[in-house]
Formats: structure tokens, sequence, C-alpha cells
């Protein structure tokens, strides 16, 4: 019988909780509310999603937190003596910055993959359309997913926990990472300055535009944290430079 520690697992509730709150309801009150319309030139759909748009990204992100959490609570507590995660204080710096582009790399490749699979017919129209009824994304629907999809994206937890050596530090920082770029990625707002998507670097950063466009179009840009995925095989959109550059043009 499976004996739950039910402290351990709404302390990890709380802090997948916490940073989604915070960060998406921080985001949505400084673009969507305080300066709403200062800013409003550089939101990429310049129309504004509706309440019910909100509290639907909202219900589903809170079913997918609590999805989120226990998997990590199985992953990190109740199986810990079976993962890779080192529980002691850091004492190589190479090796936790070998951590955190180790967990970039392999989450980046990941999401792209099941992105990829959840826009096959099937899973499309009975998992993956949940999120992609915000064709106009706000901060809120960066967790907002179908149950079985959240599942499927809480993968990367026992990924993490079961391949190489983890601080688990370390990987606590790239979560907080992840759910940062998360809310960027689906801001509404693009953040780089004019022509970065041009530049050696930017071209092969994702976008906030690129999400974006995925939002409203429905096909390609299914990146995560980089384009690679989308350059090397062909699904990134060919109107993506265009629509960046329209976007920060004076």
């Amino acid at each position: 019988m499976i004996e739950i520690d039910f402290q351990v697992w709404l302390k990890t509730i709380s802090n997948i909780s916490i940073r989604y709150f915070v960060l998406a309801g921080l985001s949505f009150l400084i673009f969507y509310v305080i300066f709403k319309k200062q800013l409003q030139k550089g939101k990429i759909q310049k129309k504004f999603p509706k309440n019910e748009n909100y509290y639907r990204d909202v219900k589903y992100s809170v079913v997918s937190m609590l999805i989120f959490s226990t998997v990590a609570y199985f992953s990190f507590t109740y199986l810990k003596d079976y993962n890779t995660i080192i529980y002691s204080k850091i004492d190589n710096n190479y090796y936790l910055v070998f951590n955190f582009i180790w967990m970039f790399f392999l989450h980046d490749a990941y999401f792209y993959w099941i992105h990829r699979l959840m826009h096959l017919p099937f899973l499309y129209k009975k998992v993956h359309l949940i999120h992609h009824k915000s064709t106009n994304p706000s901060p809120w629907t960066a967790y907002a997913f179908h149950p079985l999809e959240a599942i499927l994206e809480a993968g990367i937890i026992p990924l993490v926990a079961f391949t190489i050596p983890v601080y688990r530090n370390a990987f606590f920082i790239f979560m907080l990472f992840q759910i940062i770029y998360n809310v960027y990625g689906h801001l509404g707002y693009e953040l780089y300055p004019k022509n970065f998507h041009k530049t050696i670097i930017g071209k092969w950063v994702n976008t906030s535009v690129a999400h974006n466009l995925h939002h409203k179009s429905f096909y390609g840009n299914f990146g995560l944290y980089t384009l690679i995925w989308d350059r090397l095989f062909g699904t990134l959109r060919e109107d993506y430079d265009e629509t960046f550059s329209n976007l920060k043009s004076p």
C-alpha cells in the first residue's frame, strides 16, 4: 500500500502554485491592467482576450499544477531512494552549470516532440485543443492543459530525476526558469529588442512572437526555449521573421 506524506505533497503543490500565480499574476497586472494602454503598441495581437478565457486558463492550470505536484512528489520523495537527485549542498559550480544546460536542452527537446505529438489529429481534438482555445494567449495560459497533456508535460520531471545526478536546488532553480519563460512565451507581448530574431543567437531563441503565432494559427513553431528543432525539421513558420519585424517597426 502506498503511504503518502500529505505535508510534503501539499508543500510541493504550494511551491508550484505560488510560482505560477505570482509570475503570471504580476505579468497580467503589468501588461493587461496597469499599463494596458501605454504598452498596447507592443501587443502581438492587438485585441485582448475576454474574461472567460482567463477563467478557463486558470481553471485548467490549477488541475495541471495538481498533476505536476503529484508527479514531482513521487519522483523526489516517494522514490527518493531510486532517483539521481543530489540532496547535498552545491560543491561543484561547474557541475551546477552542466546541470542547468542539461535540463535546458533535455526539456527543450522533450517538449518539442511531445508538442508535435499533441498535434496529431486525434490528440489535438481530444486533448491539446484545451490549450489552443486560447488563440490569443495571456500569462494565465502557461499551464492551461488537458489533464492527459499535463501528465505528458510532467514527464520531464522523472526524466530528469532518473537520468544523470542533478542537484535538488539546481532543479528547483530550473523549474523557476521554466515558468518564467513559459509565462513570457504566452505573454502576448514581445520583450526582446528589435532585430533580435536576426542575430546569431536570436535566430535560435524561441520568442513570444513565435509562440503567439502558434496559438493564432495552430501549426508550426513547436519549440519551448529554442527554435533549434523547428529549424532542423522545417516547422518554423514562414511568417515568423516578418511578424517579429513588423511588431518592432516604429
